[in-house]
């Protein structure tokens, strides 16, 4: 693949002023003039190994955290995107975090709280899937599961998405100040795709374990979640934090895309592994030498 089309595809679908932005000017079948699968295979075979390269790296210096968080809607993808991209890292430089239902002990503390335990160490990679905007997606959509998070009535008004939002904001400005480099992926998939996928679940054995039947009450709100989706974006997306809308139709490009944004940031922080001065190589030397002469 030309370089120019990989840089392009790790700039081409990042949000970091989302005044304006439209879901539906993203097109979830699009693979950027990519013509094939196979293409792309061989090319997140080489961004894996460049990721684990950068990962080494990134641990080593020990000044940067990284935290990725994964969004998007039932059978998007998210779960497979972390299996293949990430399949080539070290485990010992990676948490993946799965944040479900919240826990009594969840809803009793502010919203941002339960993913704060879960942020990644400085030289190491936390993937989210799913995260905190979960609170002005599906808690939106469904405004009962507000009622459970036993909020004063007052703070409860028509202005609480857009506050949510500004507290992520800002919580995410406050990240980004302490050397978390915060990256953020929709994978957008159509309607029909995601009528494919559920299909596939419930025909293929070896899926019928992924298959729930809330997917299926969720589907029909769908209109509901795409306005979600469109909002967050456009009230979260900034510099220190940009959203990327991943078309996400096909799984190959969508994971190419992902694989090639996290290299792509990686390498904007002027990663290096630590000097040795004069004295520790010194010590080094004499330590070389010593286990040379055990021979």
């Amino acid at each position: 693949m030309a370089k120019a089309k990989k840089r392009e595809l790790a700039t081409r679908y990042r949000i970091s002023d989302g005044s304006g932005f439209k879901l539906s000017d993203v097109d979830p079948g699009d693979t950027a003039r990519i013509e094939s699968a196979d293409e792309a295979g061989h090319e997140l075979d080489e961004m894996r190994e460049t990721l684990h390269e950068l990962q080494e790296t990134l641990y080593a210096n020990n000044r940067w955290a990284l935290l990725i968080l994964l969004q998007g809607i039932d059978a998007a993808g998210k779960d497979g995107t972390i299996a293949h991209v990430m399949s080539g890292v070290d485990p010992a430089g990676c948490q993946v975090t799965s944040f479900k239902r919240p826990s009594e002990e969840d809803l009793d503390h502010d919203f941002l709280w339960r993913t704060a335990f879960r942020r990644p160490e400085r030289g190491r990679i936390g993937i989210w899937n799913r995260s905190y905007y979960e609170e002005v997606l599906v808690v939106r959509v469904h405004p009962e599961y507000l009622d459970r998070q036993n909020l004063p009535d007052s703070l409860v008004t028509k202005r609480i998405w857009k506050e949510r939002c500004e507290d992520i904001v800002g919580h995410e400005r406050y990240l980004a100040r302490n050397g978390v480099v915060v990256v953020k992926f929709l994978l957008h998939i159509s309607k029909e795709e995601q009528r494919r996928r559920l299909l596939a679940r419930l025909e293929e054995r070896e899926k019928n374990w992924k298959f729930e039947e809330g997917d299926i009450a969720e589907r029909a709100l769908w209109r509901d979640y795409q306005k979600a989706f469109e909002d967050m974006v456009q009230r979260t997306a900034t510099e220190h934090a940009p959203w990327y809308v991943v078309p996400a139709d096909h799984k190959w490009f969508a994971r190419l895309v992902v694989s090639h944004v996290l290299v792509h940031t990686l390498r904007g922080l002027d990663l290096a592994y630590p000097k040795v001065d004069g004295s520790r190589r010194r010590e080094l030397g004499k330590i070389r030498a010593a286990l040379e002469r055990e021979k």
